[in-house]
């Protein structure tokens, strides 16, 4: 293991003994602040000087050939001293500010450039007190200590936390590695500087763990496009995370079957999803209704007074208004179309809740660009309009609010099913009358009392989760696409079930962000939604959050009953526990 260490932090570099013309030439080569033995401010500003008053002297001297219809090319001695000036100074300037800028844009830094680094890093470490730095020696444990022996029981071999060094590792990227580890190179910028993303990301990944001497060997490095993500996705990569993906159904849904892909790490939540579908399946499918579909974003602005901003907002909600901004708003997009807007006055300050349609994709910089577009558009007749931000959460993004609850994002869902009695008894093990009085008591009264804002339902959000990430959604909008109220009533006497579940902010697109990748990608292609829609724009958008809805029908009901048949702890013992010796792995 020692041996591994060393070579992870040793490189071989070539020696040389250096003349004193060459440190002479190293240290003090010529530059084009030399051009004069004078100070460097004087030195620039006579250049700066000579240069824009022979620019000034030539442009009027051939302002006057032109009037006088003197031929250009017929120069004086003073117009030849004012070119022989200009030549000078440009070459100067040149010299001076413009070789290194140039070559940092179109020149990748050359092995010796790296090289060059490491040793004035080398230098650097030399006057450090420390003979080798944390961050390049991966053994960072400290020295051993004299302890008095005391006798015991004998012990398993402790297992260490070993970093193992690349075995495809080359001695350029080694160099890249220590100049990282320096701080020399910038670690968001070696996909710009190698223009290879995986070999940046493993780079990175390396000098990570030896600045933090710790291992990232259980995190998988090989298997996945990094160039899929560059520049939308994720930055500064080191690997990927595995989660594992199952699968529950069939959903019978609107007399279609579908395959629903779920990425979890609960256990019994599949599982009971599974449960539900079957339920469903066998009493005759599930129906879904989209109610709404409208994506929204809401800037605010500031005005000098209240009753100014309030004459926006009667602008603004004027039905005689609308097809002038929805013409400034819909131009930034062939898909997005403008909606409605919806405004709220806060004193001197107005939100304005733009809501409209997105096609397939989720729609977030889509709105936001028409929002933008409006904007400037208002700013003709309003100039004393301040723009203080293109979200002012009157949206709302990413929480839990009420306008969300009832207003509605994105696409607004109820999804129903009606479960036979026998299928009750026969697949969830309960009975009808227990159904309801839980789901009366928990979803509705529990969640009142708690003071819930769209949590009116056992379990939502873990099934909005699973198929966000195994579909490439925002997971994070998983705040208000939970939003969710679940009904359960009793139907023909109480022999039979009416389930149904009402969702009005399902937050999902197919195209765009990750849904592109390849894994997300195959489960949208599952599900029969991959992309977009060619026959109708924003089908398999609005196709997917009905999936979603009639997912989370599926799971409410069997967890339901399962609480109701007193089953929730011991399946989770059975199904959601580790089967490791706990004792074993603390030792």
């Amino acid at each position: 293991m020692e041996g591994t260490r060393r070579r992870s932090t040793t490189t071989t570099k070539p020696s040389r003994k250096l003349t004193d013309h060459d440190e002479s030439s190293a240290t003090t080569g010529p530059k084009a602040s030399d051009a004069l033995p004078l100070p460097l401010y004087i030195t620039n500003a006579l250049f700066f000087t000579v240069f824009f008053s022979v620019v000034y002297f030539l442009l009027t001297r051939w302002r006057e050939k032109i009037r006088n219809s003197t031929p250009l090319h017929l120069v004086t001695l003073s117009d030849i001293v004012a070119i022989f000036a200009f030549v000078a100074s440009f070459i100067y300037m040149l010299g001076f500010f413009g070789i290194d800028f140039v070559q940092s844009l179109i020149l990748r830094p050359s092995p010796d450039v790296w090289a060059a680094e490491d040793e004035d890093e080398e230098d650097l470490l030399e006057e450090d007190a420390r003979k080798v730095p944390c961050g390049q020696a991966l053994d960072c444990t400290a020295p051993p200590q004299k302890l008095a022996v005391v006798p015991s029981p004998p012990l398993k071999p402790k297992v260490v936390d070993e970093i193992p060094f690349p075995a495809t590792l080359c001695e350029e990227d080694e160099e890249i590695i220590n100049s990282v580890v320096a701080g020399k190179t910038p670690s968001y910028s070696l996909e710009s500087k190698l223009g290879d993303c995986k070999r940046a990301a493993a780079i990175r990944r390396e000098a990570l763990q030896r600045i933090t001497c710790k291992s990232l060997s259980g995190l998988p490095l090989e298997g996945f496009d990094y160039e899929s993500i560059l520049g939308q996705c994720c930055e500064m990569p080191v690997g990927y995370v595995q989660i594992p993906v199952g699968i529950a159904g069939p959903l019978l849904l609107d007399d279609k079957e579908y395959s629903v892909p779920m990425a979890t790490t609960e256990g019994c939540l599949v599982a009971s999803t599974n449960r539900g579908c079957k339920a469903i399946h066998l009493s005759g499918g599930a129906t879904s209704v989209l109610l709404r579909d409208a994506m929204t974003r809401a800037p605010v602005v500031r005005f000098g007074t209240a009753k100014r901003a309030a004459q926006l907002k009667f602008y603004l909600e004027d039905p005689a208004n609308f097809e002038t901004v929805s013409t400034a708003f819909n131009k930034s997009s062939r898909f997005g179309r403008l909606q409605n807007i919806k405004c709220a006055l806060a004193g001197k300050n107005l939100y304005m809740r733009f809501s409209c349609s997105t096609g397939d994709a989720m729609g977030m910089n889509m709105v936001s660009k028409g929002v933008q577009n409006v904007l400037d558009f208002l700013q003709n007749d309003f100039p004393d309009m301040d723009v203080l931000g293109i979200s002012g959460n009157y949206c709302s993004d990413k929480k839990p609010s009420a306008v969300n609850w009832i207003e509605g994002r994105g696409k607004s869902v109820v999804c129903e099913a009606i479960i036979k009695g026998d299928v009750v008894r026969k697949v969830l093990k309960t009975n009808v009358g227990a159904l309801v009085e839980l789901n009366m008591l928990k979803n509705l009264t529990g969640s009142a009392m708690a003071g819930a804002l769209g949590g009116f339902n056992a379990q939502a959000s873990n099934i909005v989760s699973a198929i966000y990430i195994a579909t490439g959604q925002d997971p994070a909008q998983n705040v208000e696409s939970s939003h969710c109220i679940t009904m359960m009533e009793p139907l023909n006497g109480g022999e039979d079930l009416h389930v149904s579940v009402t969702m009005p902010s399902i937050e999902v697109g197919t195209v765009g962000g990750g849904t592109q990748l390849a894994s997300q990608s195959a489960c949208l292609n599952l599900l029969g939604v991959k992309g977009a829609s060619k026959e109708t724009p924003g089908a398999n958008a609005r196709l997917l959050a009905s999936i979603v809805a009639g997912s989370v029908l599926a799971a409410e009901l069997s967890l339901m009953s399962a609480i109701a048949a007193g089953h929730l702890v011991s399946s989770h013992m059975k199904f959601n526990r580790s089967k490791k010796d706990v004792s074993e792995v603390s030792s």
